[in-house]
Parts: C-alpha cells; sequence; structure tokens
C-alpha cells in the first residue's frame, strides 16, 4: 500500500486529479485504476523502473492520449475526449525527452513556433516574447542559431521556452502545469544540475510556472526537483512521500531503486 499523503498536501484542492484511470497498449495493461494528484504550486516526480506506465501519465495529462477507464480532472472540470478537442481551463506545457526541436528552424523560429503558427500577435511582438523566455532561461543572443548549434543542455533549456511561452492576449494558453519527460536524460551530472536549476527558477518565476510534474530516473533530477514522489510499479502507485522520507521509509520498493539492488520485489528483465 502506498504511504499516506504528506500533511503539506492534504488540504487544498487538486489542480489535476486522475481518478481510478487504467490503459492498455497490446492487451499490457499499463496503468491499472491509479488515483492520483498534483497539488497548485508543487513539484510531483514520478518515478519507477522502465516501462512501468510513468510517461503514459503524463500523455494522459496533457490531453494526446484518453485513459480506457476512469477520469481525468483538470482544476476540478471532467475531461472530455482530447486536448485537441476542447479548452482546457488551464495551459498544460510539455517538455518531451529528446527536446523534439525542429532542426531547419532557427531556435528563434521554434520558440515561439506555436505563436507564429496559431496567434495573430505581430512578428516583432513574438519576437520579443521569445527573446524574454530565453534571457529568462540564460540563453541570450542564441535566436537565430539552429538546434544542432547547441549543446544536449542548451537544446533542454530552448524545449522549457517553448513550453512556458504563451500568447499574453489569451490567458488559458498560459502554462498552468508543466510536463518534464526525462529532461536530464542523456545530459553529463553539470548539464544536469543546470537543467535541475532552471525548473526551479521557473517555478519562483513571474511567467514561469510553479506546478508541474516530472517524470525522471535520475537520482539527482529527484532529489532537487521533487516536493513530493509517487512510486509506480505494475501500474499502481506503490509509495509517495518526500525526498527526504526515500533515505527513513521501508517501503521494498523504494530500497531497492534507490539502491540499484538486483534482488527485491521489482523484477529485473534478462535476470
Amino acid at each position: 500500500m502506498p504511504d499516506p499523503l504528506p500533511a503539506s498536501f492534504s488540504g487544498p484542492p487538486p489542480l489535476i486529479e486522475l481518478k481510478g484511470v487504467s490503459k492498455c497498449f497490446d492487451q499490457q495493461r499499463v496503468l491499472d485504476q491509479i488515483d492520483l494528484q498534483i497539488y497548485s504550486g508543487e513539484g510531483l516526480a514520478i518515478i519507477g523502473p522502465s516501462g512501468t506506465g510513468k510517461s503514459t501519465i503524463l500523455r494522459l495529462i496533457a490531453g494526446l492520449i484518453a485513459p480506457d477507464e476512469g477520469e481525468i480532472y483538470i482544476q476540478g472540470q471532467l475531461r472530455q475526449g482530447l486536448a485537441a478537442e476542447g479548452k482546457d481551463p488551464i495551459g498544460i506545457g510539455m517538455v518531451f525527452q529528446q527536446a523534439a526541436l525542429f532542426d531547419s528552424l532557427t531556435v528563434e523560429e521554434n520558440v515561439g513556433f506555436l505563436l507564429y503558427e496559431h496567434s495573430r500577435l505581430p512578428r516583432r511582438r513574438i519576437r520579443e516574447l521569445v527573446n524574454e523566455k530565453l534571457e529568462m532561461l540564460g540563453l541570450s543572443g542564441v535566436g537565430d542559431r539552429y538546434p544542432a548549434q547547441l549543446s544536449g543542455g542548451m537544446r533542454k533549456r530552448v524545449s522549457l521556452a517553448r513550453a512556458i511561452i504563451a500568447n499574453p492576449e489569451d490567458p488559458t494558453e498560459i502554462p498552468g502545469i508543466l510536463l518534464y519527460d526525462e529532461p536530464t536524460a542523456g545530459l553529463d551530472p553539470i548539464a544536469s544540475t543546470v537543467v535541475e536549476d532552471m525548473i526551479r527558477f521557473l517555478q519562483r518565476q513571474p511567467g514561469g510556472c510553479q506546478t508541474y510534474a516530472i517524470v525522471t530516473h535520475q537520482d539527482s533530477t529527484i532529489r532537487r526537483t521533487a516536493d513530493r514522489i509517487v512510486f509506480l510499479y505494475a501500474g499502481k502507485v506503490q509509495w509517495q512521500g518526500t525526498p527526504a522520507d526515500i533515505e527513513r521509509t521501508d517501503n521494498p520498493y523504494v530500497r531497492q531503486f534507490f539502491s540499484a539492488a538486483v534482488a527485491g520485489p521489482i523484477q529485473v528483465v534478462g535476470a
């Protein structure tokens, strides 16, 4: 059974709530009656072994796929269908694992892509908004470069800038939550620290985003970006707690995961 929800998050209603959500792919049940809440102002880390449905949860929250069973509530409103079929009461931004930048577009064109394509803002105004976000993330002066000219860490930060940019004339587009899918995967420890710091920096900045959910395997990212942790395995939430709880819990899934032990309740593929 999962540990009880920390008291600091037991009061206000959740910004995002999954109730009894299940999802199958190719007859494999990836998520099994999941209940999960994300509260305004918190950084939630969703962790667990590979293939346990962590990224699937992000895609469900983003409205890219629909649950087979259960309900998803966004700021208390039941979502009907996919995000593309309606309008959620809050903006939801997503930062993909591989940055997902357009190689043929400059950094400025990548960050401002949605505004160029779907808003009536003048190009000059869009460039101003892009430069504001790039400066916020320590990327001043790189707007005319192409993704291939950037380091891995810089590409990750460009994807962050793209996720938080929004049309100021449409407040519903301003992200109320950011979803990070393995934002430090493939980065060296120093580059990872820079991205982790940026995630926390954005949480505190006007024009950033105070609420986020992050999927990660990286120990430093879990400990430096999470206010609360949910451990997922076998399609269910097996534990939840804070980074400080990692050292004092006797939960066997958490103990095996953070010790990298082969023996334990988590089945090792190929062992």
